[in-house]
């Protein structure tokens, strides 16, 4: 039997997210690869629901393209599920995001939400936080003194060449760390001068996981 690809294991989380939408509401919607699959999916069923808040310029431009109208999050007081996916997740539904820089925005519109879907494959699920270096959006003069900051708990910071984030800010790539109490860390490095977020998601972490796998989709509630 052919082994599932990383990429359809994607998929079916994706259109597993399906069962999780109000019909008739808002929901919210995050950024990257799974993400893209879920707004593909979403597009069969975009008469079901109201709308979308986006976490970025990017599945803003695709949810429009598919017929999905788009809503500010200024306009929204709250939302009934954010759906997005995750760099890792470990078994408590901590999640480090922001591989693809949109970690700010995403941490806004999962606020407005009541419920966070992460959606994603398997090997994104881990035993404990930091193999994938973990995204810290900053402003620009601020990030020498947080790479160095970051260097004294034994973590290698260094910028993401070539990208801003849509705020028109520089990501740093923090390498090395093993993130043992991710609530710790995340309230830490949010408190530093010049850090606009960290892309750890523990105080506002996920309260269901679907992850795809080659037996199928499976389920986890936190």
């Amino acid at each position: 039997m052919r082994r599932m690809t990383q990429d359809e294991m994607k998929v079916a989380a994706a259109r597993a997210a399906l069962t999780q939408l109000t019909p008739g509401a808002l929901i919210g919607v995050g950024t990257g690869s799974t993400v893209d699959h879920f707004i593909d999916a979403l597009a069969t069923q975009r008469d079901s629901i109201r709308g979308a808040v986006s976490s970025s310029e990017r599945s803003s431009a695709r949810l429009r393209a598919r017929g999905i109208a788009v809503f500010d999050a200024a306009e929204v007081r709250s939302l009934p599920v954010y759906i997005d996916g995750a760099d890792e997740i470990d078994a408590r539904g901590c999640m480090i995001k922001g591989g693809g820089a949109a970690l700010t925005r995403e941490k806004i519109v999962a606020d407005l939400a009541e419920r966070f879907v992460c959606i994603a494959d398997e090997s994104k699920l881990v035993h404990r936080l930091g193999r994938f270096p973990l995204p810290v959006e900053v402003i620009a003069i601020a990030a020498a003194q947080v790479s160095r900051r970051f260097a004294a708990l034994g973590g290698r910071a260094g910028l993401r060449a070539g990208v801003l984030t849509d705020n028109g800010h520089p990501l740093l790539d923090v390498h090395g760390l093993a993130i043992d109490d991710p609530v710790a860390m995340e309230t830490e490095v949010n408190q530093w001068p010049g850090v606009v977020t960290v892309g750890l998601f523990a105080r506002r972490r996920a309260a269901i996981a679907l992850l795809g796998t080659p037996q199928g989709v499976r389920t986890l509630a936190f």
